[in-house]
C-alpha cells in the first residue's frame, strides 16, 4: 500500500525508515498488523510542537492527534494511562481520563519520567511502543481524521495513518470526548 500523503508532505513507507522512529516505536509498528498503512515524514525537529508544525507545513490543527500521558493511583497501585486526543482539543484530565482511571485525581506524568519510561523524545511520544500495563485512550473523534498526524517517539518526524486505525492500536480503548 502506498504511504499516505498530507498537504506537501509526502510520508515514506513507515516500515521501511526505522532511522526515522523511536526505537520502541519501530518494534511496535514491525509487530502491528496495519504498519504497511504508516508513513513517516521527516520534519524540522524545531517544529515538532503541534501549533509550529501545523504553521511551517501548511497543515490544519484538525489533522493531528497528539498523545499526553496521565497518571494517578487508587489503593497505592499507579495507573498510567496515553491519551489520543485531536490536536485542536486537551485531554479532560479532571473529569474524564480521571474516571476512567478510576483515580481520585490524574495529573500528567513527569516529563522526565515519560521519556525515560517510553525512550521516546518529549514532544514526539506516541501511542504506539509504550510500556505494557499502560492503558491507550484514544478519543473517538480522532477516529474521523482522514490522514492523522500522530508523533514517531522522536522530534524529527511524524508518522502518518489513517485516523481509524488509532483505534486499531495495540491496546486502544475509544472513548467518547476524551478531547474537550
Amino acid at each position: 500500500m502506498d504511504a499516505p500523503r498530507l498537504g506537501s508532505l509526502s510520508s515514506l513507507p513507515a516500515l521501511e525508515h526505522p532511522e526515522l522512529l523511536a526505537a520502541p516505536v519501530a518494534a511496535a509498528l514491525a509487530g502491528w498488523p496495519h504498519a504497511a498503512e504508516a508513513g513517516v515524514v521527516e520534519i524540522d525537529p524545531d517544529l515538532a510542537d503541534t501549533a509550529a508544525m501545523s504553521a511551517a507545513y501548511d497543515l490544519p490543527m484538525s489533522v493531528g492527534a497528539n498523545c499526553v500521558v496521565v497518571s494517578g493511583r487508587r489503593g497505592g497501585e499507579e495507573r498510567v494511562a496515553a491519551c489520543v486526543v485531536p490536536a485542536s482539543t486537551r485531554a479532560d484530565v479532571n473529569n474524564l481520563v480521571k474516571r476512567s482511571l478510576d483515580v481520585r485525581k490524574a495529573s500528567f506524568l513527569a516529563m522526565d519520567r515519560a521519556v525515560q519510561e517510553t525512550g521516546m523524545e518529549y514532544g514526539g511520544i506516541t501511542p504506539l511502543g509504550l510500556p505494557g500495563g499502560w492503558r491507550v485512550l484514544v478519543d473517538a473523534a480522532c477516529l474521523d481524521i482522514d490522514v492523522a498526524v500522530i508523533g514517531s517517539g522522536v522530534r524529527r518526524s511524524k508518522i502518518l495513518v489513517a485516523g481509524r486505525l488509532l483505534g486499531e492500536l495495540p491496546g486502544a480503548e475509544v472513548v467518547e470526548g476524551l478531547g474537550r
